[in-house]
């Protein structure tokens, strides 16, 4: 059970003391860091409860619970999402294959409503489910007992550390309901970000809009204080145990300490004052992730074609990241990582092996039940939009003449007339593949070497400022 010292984790391994002393340690560092004071606990919000929200929730709460008196960990998420029929069948399914998590709901006295949904007599909600450790978007893998808090305002008003976990299309919208709730704070809140995706905006000169900066300008919290933590990684596997890494971006005063906070044995976390630019990255690769998934189902997985379209892909983000960073070869590791695992087990590849096979179709939104947002569908509306502006022009290798970049980026301009036009079918983007006119991905990559393409107006900051010190 949380908050016991000498009980077993969700792997069943004892703790020690040692490691008990040592993350204590750790929260006492932090806690002395924000000003706290005996009797006065460090309030950590997770905000949105997707898979990725629910597992960091859940890996605090597995660390830091057992210390009562010094923090308290809670989750919010919206009422009122009915749990169907059919997932709470298969919840009760997992539920009497997990002797561990059977006996738990035994002694909380909670199992008896499973049975009841399993039966079709009671309805399950998702904030409820989510209090005995299921998330709706991951019910394969149980976490720990969560506190859930539907109320937005009883989330966040008083708390020290908030951490953004909806997609980055609602970002905007519900930090700017937080900033009602924040009107007469005195002390300013951390927000750590976990959101990939971007929006694109044209005015006064065509630009990203990233989380961190949606969450500075609906807030007024100073980008010293909002931070962005993200990785390859995926978050079933992440609270598995399976040995992660994660990069936590932003202003040195918090982003050391902070690293050392979230770190685990299992779970490593750097820290790099690249804020922005991580976090653009971190949406580009869903982008094509998509396609990933496309390609593989419409080939039958057939491997030479998955790496025919992951050479072409990653040229087109080796060209897209120097249009954005001063130094994109520094970003080459992290983005290809990110890249690989979402392209193996990501829900941005599975969305598109979906729309390929014909089991979902773009009708049904970007919002799908038992995975949560695809952001990738917006992202490649948001780059595109960007890339098709004629001031950011680039010169054609072989017409000579300028050319908006998205030119020379034909996977993602059939994604776009794929996911947001909708005038292309899936099948085109291995039409895309096989153009006896495209380029050799290499000249992609030297045409972007060779030339000066960095434009640091693209991130809506003046050069000087891009890097958080």
């Amino acid at each position: 059970m949380v908050g016991s010292i000498k009980t077993m984790n969700h792997h069943g391994n004892g703790w020690s003391a040692q490691n008990c002393n040592g993350l204590e340690e750790k929260l006492d560092e932090l806690r002395s860091l924000l000003g706290k004071t005996d009797g006065d606990p460090l309030r950590i919000v997770g905000v949105g409860a997707g898979a990725w929200g629910s597992v960091f929730a859940a890996l605090l709460q597995d660390s830091y619970g057992r210390f009562r008196e010094k923090v308290q960990i809670r989750i919010w998420r919206r009422p009122g999402r009915a749990v169907d029929r059919v997932t709470a069948e298969h919840l009760f399914e997992v539920i009497n294959s997990r002797e561990d998590v059977l006996r738990r709901l035994i002694r909380r006295c909670a199992y008896l409503k499973y049975v009841e949904a399993r039966l079709g007599d009671r309805t399950l909600f998702a904030d409820e489910i989510l209090k005995d450790g299921f998330c709706l978007n991951m019910i394969d893998v149980p976490l720990c007992p969560l506190k859930v808090v539907t109320n937005l305002q009883e989330a966040v008003w008083d708390a020290d550390i908030v951490v953004n976990a909806v997609p980055s299309t609602e970002t905007r919208e519900v930090f700017e309901e937080i900033s009602q709730y924040w009107k007469e704070r005195i002390t300013t809140p951390i927000i750590i970000s976990l959101a990939k995706g971007i929006e694109a905006a044209l005015e006064p000169v065509p630009h990203i809009i990233t989380p961190t900066q949606m969450i500075n300008r609906a807030t007024g919290v100073t980008m010293q204080n909002i931070l962005y933590l993200g990785g390859p990684n995926i978050a079933s596997e992440i609270y598995n145990k399976e040995y992660a890494n994660a990069r936590i971006c932003g202003a040195d005063k918090w982003r050391k300490p902070l690293a050392k906070f979230l770190r685990q044995p299992h779970f490593t976390v750097w820290d790099n004052s690249d804020l922005v630019t991580h976090e653009v990255m971190g949406g580009l690769k869903n982008v094509y992730a998509i396609g990933a998934g496309m390609v593989a189902a419409l080939t039958n997985e057939s491997a030479t074609s998955k790496s025919v379209y992951f050479a072409h892909c990653t040229s087109e983000m080796i060209f897209i990241t120097h249009l954005l960073a001063e130094e994109p070869e520094k970003l080459a590791g992290p983005l290809l990582a990110d890249t690989y695992v979402t392209l193996l087990k990501g829900r941005n590849a599975w969305y598109g092996q979906m729309l390929a096979k014909g089991e979902i179709s773009r009708d049904i939104g970007d919002n799908i039940s038992g995975k949560g947002m695809i952001q990738g569908v917006s992202a490649v509306g948001a780059f595109y939009e960007l890339l098709s502006q004629s001031s950011l022009s680039v010169l054609h290798p072989d017409e000579k003449k300028p050319v908006a970049p998205v030119e020379l980026c034909p996977i993602l301009k059939t994604l776009y007339k794929i996911l947001i036009i909708r005038e292309q079918s899936s099948q085109a983007i291995l039409q895309a593949l096989r153009d006896e006119t495209l380029n050799d991905p290499r000249e992609r990559i030297e045409i972007a070497q060779s030339h000066a393409f960095y434009r640091p107006s693209l991130l809506g900051q003046p050069l000087a400022t891009l890097h958080c010190q």
